[in-house]
């Protein structure tokens, strides 16, 4: 049976014993906010995180993996005798990330560096458990003795017609940072309206505006499922707003017809453009690729 080993980066939000358990190699992207420097996962916690931001005038900053780290990371995959390493990373339109893992396979291949080791890099076009849960479920799948093509074909599948929503119950931090360009656009604050924002390859927009936090929710919850492929994955991440993320998962069950497969919390790549407030729903919609 080949050798395979999954690497992806610390955007992926799965938690650290998911990571622990199925030997997931996470690569961890520094954060900058203010004068200090901040290794996600590492050197602050996710709710430490929102405080910070929270309190701060100063927006925080992610700096993108560079080619030289992901040289040095698939060297020594290569050393280690891998014979399929898959490397699945953050939305390419909101990151250099993934287009420097080409470039640095790119430049070991030239040097006849990469040995008899087959490197998958994999654009998620998502954020978060957008490509947080197939990373789950694909060590999941190798573990059970899938192949490698199985579990790229998988993944394929997935990002074809992965899905991700927010309901912002404050958007003073994304229209601070301006990367979700939907709400940055938004007004509504005056009239206490919620928007359900949707984040889908390349594109954000606003999909509903209600009145009111619960409202939102229910009309998230009624707009999603509409969307949702029947009786698909659906996963949930949360930040600071316990209650409404209670009551979205117990709307959503009911409606769906089933729980969700998985929950965690917002780590500090998602939270820097999205603020510390907000819940986070990815689902499996059609396929558009």
């Amino acid at each position: 049976m080949a050798k395979v080993k999954i690497i992806t980066d610390s955007g992926c939000d799965i938690s650290k014993e998911d990571e622990s358990r199925y030997n997931i190699d996470i690569m961890c992207f520094d954060i900058t906010l203010g004068n200090r420097t901040l290794v996600e996962r590492q050197t602050v916690t996710n709710k430490e995180f929102y405080e910070l931001i929270d309190k701060s005038d100063d927006l925080p900053k992610t700096s993108q993996i560079t080619t030289f780290r992901f040289e040095e990371k698939f060297k020594e995959c290569v050393n280690e005798g891998w014979d399929d390493v898959i490397v699945v990373l953050i939305n390419s339109a909101g990151s250099h990330t993934y287009a420097n893992a080409v470039q640095a396979e790119q430049n070991l291949r030239n040097e006849g560096l990469t040995g008899k080791t087959r490197f998958h890099i994999i654009d998620s076009h998502c954020y978060s458990l957008g490509y947080g849960y197939p990373v789950v479920e694909a060590a999941r799948k190798l573990e059970a003795g899938q192949s490698c093509d199985m579990v790229l074909a998988f993944m394929e599948d997935w990002f074809n017609c992965c899905e991700i929503y927010i309901i912002g119950f404050n958007l003073r931090h994304m229209k601070k940072s301006g990367r979700i360009s939907a709400a940055a656009s938004f007004l509504g604050e005056m009239l206490s309206l919620k928007p359900v924002i949707s984040l889908i390859d390349d594109e954000t927009k606003v999909v509903k505006k209600s009145r009111g936090e619960k409202a939102a929710v229910v009309d998230a919850v009624q707009y999603i499922n509409e969307r949702m492929i029947p009786e698909t994955p659906w996963h949930l991440l949360t930040t600071t707003a316990p209650e409404m993320e209670e009551l979205f998962r117990k709307t959503m069950t009911k409606k769906a017809g089933y729980d969700l497969t998985m929950q965690e919390e917002c780590g500090g790549v998602v939270a820097c453009n999205a603020g510390p407030c907000f819940i986070g729903i990815i689902i499996k919609g059609k396929a558009r690729r």
